[in-house]
């Protein structure tokens, strides 16, 4: 029943004019206007649709071979809901993560799958499940459980700043946002009887979506430590497919263009084991690799920002599609060429998952009442927000 109840994303996706999506659809070079507007879209949002979710910004800078001497500024923006009863320390979080920065060459570059519509994905999952959470947690103060006993597991959302490499992808060079909000979690302390030792390690699962929104995505299993959450994953597709809820399923074919086409790899070019099962085959399943056995793990192929977390001991499940998009990393990579049925597919599983992380089942079929961010005749509550200046 709670698979039914996910709520579309309507014409919040629309590239013109939807609400989540179309503001995100510029560059995105950090430390310039561009980039400080789709700052202050993420906080708009955050503001005017969701009140209890805490938004926080993480400030750094750091020279790039293309600056020279000149600091970059790089501004992580971590957005999240624990349960009310909770401290910090006390509470664990699924981490839904994108970086929401783009190539500064080829000049213009708007990246719409690298990666502006996997932070629209994660904004529509965060509305999604905001008022289900509410009800769940109220549910269980009126019950009268005993909170030190009972669910202490929260949501948080990182769009990260300075993914992309400034010149040429180096440890130096890359993942500059994700270096710095790494090193600052695991350094930020909690108290002795805490649960957990520092932020870093109330990460219960590090959820990255990069390079989505074309047609006919392969997304590996790239973990064997973390390939229960992806058969997770995997299996909510298939259900999700068996209901017709996806748009870009065989019965509900796509009307759009897009190609599966191999590309280079965005940081490496040793990824070939998984990509011949794109042409053979026959449906468009996003996550293949549900019965995957053996020894064929492709998670040190690919460069991302789930690397300074990984470094540090934090489970990665890797959405990313192998092999990349036709358009990665040139002009074509821009909300013309995004299929918009795949994008809101993309937007019901990853909403479903995080639902079912959250146990909330049951409480996904609460009204949600209108707002200004319209969609399939449901939107969620205006809300309002708590900015910091760092975690």
């Amino acid at each position: 029943a709670s698979l039914r109840a996910l709520p579309g994303p309507g014409d919040d996706f629309n590239i013109e004019t939807g609400k989540l999506l179309s503001p995100i659809l510029q560059p995105r070079v950090p430390g310039t206007p561009g980039s400080i507007v789709v700052q202050n879209h993420f906080i708009d949002f955050f503001k005017t649709t969701l009140p209890a979710w805490k938004v926080e910004l993480q400030n750094s800078t750091s020279k790039t071979p293309a600056t020279g001497d000149r600091e970059v500024p790089f501004v992580n923006l971590i957005v999240s809901r624990d349960p009310p009863w909770t401290t910090p320390g006390y509470s664990s979080r699924l981490t839904l993560v994108a970086h929401y920065d783009s190539l500064s060459v080829p000049e213009g570059f708007i990246g719409a799958t690298d990666s502006a519509a996997p932070c629209a994905i994660l904004m529509h999952t965060a509305r999604s499940i905001d008022t289900a959470l509410t009800a769940k947690w109220e549910k269980m103060q009126a019950d009268g459980k005993d909170m030190e006993y009972e669910d202490q597991q929260g949501v948080q959302i990182f769009f990260l700043d300075g993914e992309e490499a400034f010149q040429t992808w180096t440890a130096t060079d890359s993942v500059y946002g994700a270096r710095s909000l790494a090193a600052e979690m695991e350094s930020t302390a909690y108290a002795a009887q805490s649960t957990f030792h520092n932020a870093l390690s109330t990460i219960s699962l590090f959820v990255l979506l990069d390079l989505l929104g074309a047609k006919n995505p392969v997304v590996p299993s790239y973990f064997q430590t973390t390939h229960w959450a992806y058969k997770k994953m995997a299996s909510l597709e298939k259900r999700l497919r068996s209901l017709t809820l996806f748009e870009s399923s065989p019965k509900k074919p796509s009307s759009k263009k897009a190609s599966s086409k191999k590309a280079p790899s965005k940081k490496s070019s040793s990824k070939k084991a998984s990509t011949k099962r794109a042409s053979k085959r026959d449906d468009t399943v996003f996550l293949p690799d549900f019965d995957k056995t053996g020894d064929r793990w492709l998670g040190g192929m690919i460069g991302d920002d789930h690397i300074p977390f990984m470094e540090r001991g934090v489970e990665v499940l890797h959405i990313i599609p192998t092999p990349f998009p036709r358009v990665w990393h040139n002009r074509e990579d821009n909300g013309a060429h995004l299929d918009l049925p795949t994008v809101a597919d993309w937007s019901r599983l990853i909403t479903a998952f995080t639902a079912e992380w959250m146990e909330l089942e049951g409480f996904m079929n609460v009204d949600q009442t209108s707002s200004k961010y319209s969609r399939d005749h449901k939107s969620e509550e205006p809300g309002q927000i708590i900015d910091k200046s760092e975690l």
